[in-house]
């Protein structure tokens, strides 16, 4: 009997931070491992000691070339920055009918790779892009998250790397590209336009049985999850994806500069990439060697309102190798004949069973939970007579984690110039005709409302307070009864105050804000006058739920 030819891959940047963990992976699975780089002297170092690594040297420009004398069944890129290059290499992949696999975690990069779906098909050839935390992993755990779910809202990802995960060039110039740089987020029913580094939040990593990470600061990065999951999930949710360092003092700064480069007095911090490596050896001995993922999916199952929620804590220093776990079980597949031919992200590649026996490996200890969510603010505020409102109300008002709506708007602005200023303060918006989109977002059972009128926005909090409904704007408070029946409702002011202290009602703002539904839309009309001033605002329209 004949033996199997041993199968063989070339494994750009092979030696390097994630290349030479993926190339000492696939050694592992007996494979024949090409370990291709710019300097033959680091690929030489690297495979020493090891008969399935074999060192070459190899520029990009020449990669035409080494696949023709190489003959590789499989080409690995983990390379990077993936930011700053084209499809050069998959289409060479494509001509020389070798199958290609690659660690890309940048947004354009991989959803540009499924455009050679139909050459990759007609060639045999399976092209994969993304094999890595994200959104190979990301991908696989919130499918998990989301399987029975009618609707998914909202998904939530963060990641906090180890002070002593070190970033190598090419890491370290993604990073920094990507700050203060705009991109684009589905949040509040609709694409928004976030910058990279900017809205910090602190976080805690918890998994039981292990010492939990407490308050790690992370701030928004342009990932490929953001092009990818909305569309792939029931509801369309809204995709927020957060990264942070372990230490504060790295997150603030490159919070603080990301603002200049959003302002446009600096073109990219990349250029910054080669202090990073002096930095991390100044404060090496600074945080731990620990990091962490974590995964929040919010969605619906019937009536249940429900939080699903996947952890992952890494120490020992074991967190960098979590971006090098995606590609094994790939190639494994792909050599094995068991992925179809074609173009696409890794994204819907894998199971969060393929990453187990490298967990087990490591050490590596992941979990997930699920809790049911109290009813939406309204509902609870009104009771049993939330059921008996129009299907356009309570679609508008069944706020879970993150929601937005619609529509047309009229605006009749202040009576005199004395309500003119009075309207300044609070941002109403002046007189005329909006398209109109309000967001909400839903913390702690309370609500955030941000009504956009066309350029202009103002916003508002809600929260329950014995048993009315209270709408807070800064210091003032306002409470409102809810009456209503099967047409509508009604906010009835019943109390304020400022500063927590409470104010004669008769010195009021007068408003007899009213919901119902017409023509199956969530029309409102909401009257706002002060006594003595007279109108401030009045604005009535429709909404339709995004």
């Amino acid at each position: 009997m004949t033996a199997e030819p041993v199968r063989r891959v070339l494994v750009l940047g092979g030696y390097g931070g994630f290349g030479g963990r993926i190339s000492r992976r696939l050694a592992g699975q007996g494979l024949e491992v090409l370990v291709a780089g710019r300097s033959f002297a680091k690929a030489e170092a690297f495979c020493r000691g090891d008969p399935h690594l074999i060192p070459v040297e190899l520029e990009r420009s020449d990669i035409v070339a080494a696949l023709s004398q190489h003959a590789p069944d499989l080409l690995v890129d983990a390379s990077g920055p993936f930011q700053a290059m084209d499809l050069t290499i998959p289409r060479a992949c494509i001509a020389a009918g070798v199958h290609y696999c690659d660690i890309a975690d940048s947004r354009a990069f991989v959803t540009a790779v499924p455009e050679l779906d139909a050459a990759a098909r007609k060639r045999g050839v399976v092209l994969i892009s993304g094999a890595s935390s994200v959104p190979a992993l990301s991908g696989a755990v919130v499918r998990e998250l989301s399987t029975g779910l009618d609707r998914v809202t909202a998904v939530e990802i963060a990641i906090s790397a180890s002070n002593r995960a070190a970033a190598g060039p090419a890491v370290a110039a993604a990073i920094l590209g990507q700050v203060g740089k705009p991109f684009r987020a589905r949040r509040s029913g609709r694409e928004d336009i976030a910058y990279g580094w900017q809205e910090p939040i602190r976080i805690d990593f918890e998994v039981a049985g292990l010492r939990p990470l407490r308050g790690r600061r992370v701030a928004l990065v342009d990932v490929p999850d953001f092009a990818l999951m909305p569309d792939s999930l029931p509801g369309t949710p809204s995709v927020i994806f957060r990264a942070g360092t372990e230490l504060d003092f790295q997150n603030v700064a490159l919070g603080l500069l990301s603002w200049p480069v959003r302002w446009g007095w600096l073109g990219s911090l990349a250029g910054l990439a080669r202090w990073i490596a002096p930095m991390q050896r100044l404060t090496a001995r600074l945080g731990s060697d620990r990091s962490a993922m974590r995964l929040r999916l919010f969605g619906l199952d019937g009536n249940q309102r429900l939080e699903r929620r996947w952890t992952l804590i890494a120490e020992h220093g074991d967190g960098p190798e979590i971006p090098a776990l995606a590609v094994p079980p790939l190639a494994a597949r792909i050599l094995a004949g068991a992925e179809p031919p074609g173009a696409r992200d890794a994204g819907q590649a894998l199971r969060l069973a393929d990453f187990q026996d490298a967990f087990a490996g490591l050490a590596i200890a992941h979990a997930t939970s699920e809790r049911t969510l109290r009813p939406p603010l309204y509902a609870r505020v009104m009771g049993s007579r939330f059921a008996e409102l129009p299907q356009a109300l309570r679609r508008i008002h069944e706020v879970l984690r993150d929601g937005g709506a619609s529509g047309e708007a009229e605006v009749t602005g202040p009576a005199n110039p004395l309500g003119k200023l009075v309207a300044r303060i609070m941002r109403f918006p002046v007189g005329g005709r909006y398209p109109l989109h309000v967001s909400f977002s839903e913390r702690d059972g309370g609500e955030h409302w941000t009504r956009h009128f066309g350029a202009r926005a103002f916003a508002s909090s809600l929260e329950e307070a014995d048993d009315c409904l209270v709408e807070r704007f800064g210091p003032l408070r306002f409470r409102f009864d809810l009456p209503s029946d099967h047409r509508g409702l009604e906010m009835r002011m019943v109390g304020w105050s400022a500063w927590r202290v409470p104010l004669p009602l008769f010195l009021a703002p007068r408003s007899r804000a009213q919901e119902w539904e017409e023509d199956g839309r969530f029309c409102f009309d909401v009257p706002i006058a002060l006594p003595l001033i007279g109108r401030i605002v009045h604005y009535r329209g429709w909404l339709t739920a995004s």
